[in-house]
Parts: structure tokens; sequence; C-alpha cells
């Protein structure tokens, strides 16, 4: 049986904005071993799902996909960011 892993990506650290963490994000277990060839650099392998990911509004839409195509998945829930609140003069410190 296929695997795959159903996500919500993390914000990158090179922007503050949260553009692309929106989404749920469906991507498939890699089926075999990357192979590094030595001569050019590269690694690669003859798994095609690896490159496949699946963007979807809702979690449940994400399951519902998966349920429907017969994949085992695992669901990572997003991490919740507390929010740290300061007033302007505590900078000064």
């Amino acid at each position: 049986m296929t695997k795959a892993r159903i996500y919500k990506p993390a914000k990158t650290a090179m922007q503050s904005g949260k553009v692309g963490t929106r989404r749920w994000v469906l991507e498939f277990e890699p089926a075999e071993k990357k192979l590094n060839d030595t001569v050019m650099g590269w690694a690669g392998s003859g798994d095609m799902r690896s490159q496949i990911r699946l963007e979807f509004d809702s979690l449940e839409e994400a399951e519902d996909y998966a349920k429907r195509k017969g994949l085992e998945f695992v669901v990572r829930k997003p991490r919740v960011a507390k929010p740290k609140y300061q007033t302007y003069a505590e900078n000064f410190k």
C-alpha cells in the first residue's frame, strides 16, 4: 500500500509572511532510496511519486482524497506559535 503524509508547511525562515502556510499538502513517502551520481553530483531515483505534491484547502479534503485513492496516510498537525506581545517601551529596557 502506498504511504503518504498530510501536513501544513511551516513558515520559511527567509520571510516574515505566512502565504505558503495556509493550505494542506499531501506528499508521498519515498518508495526507494535516492542514488548518488558521483560524476555529476546529482541525486536521483526511479520513484516518480516523490515528485508529486498535492495541495488542499482543508484537512478534510486531503483526508477524503487519500481515502478515495486507498492511500495509507499520516496527518501531522501544525504547531501553533504563541504570539509574544510587548510594548514599544520594552525595546529600550
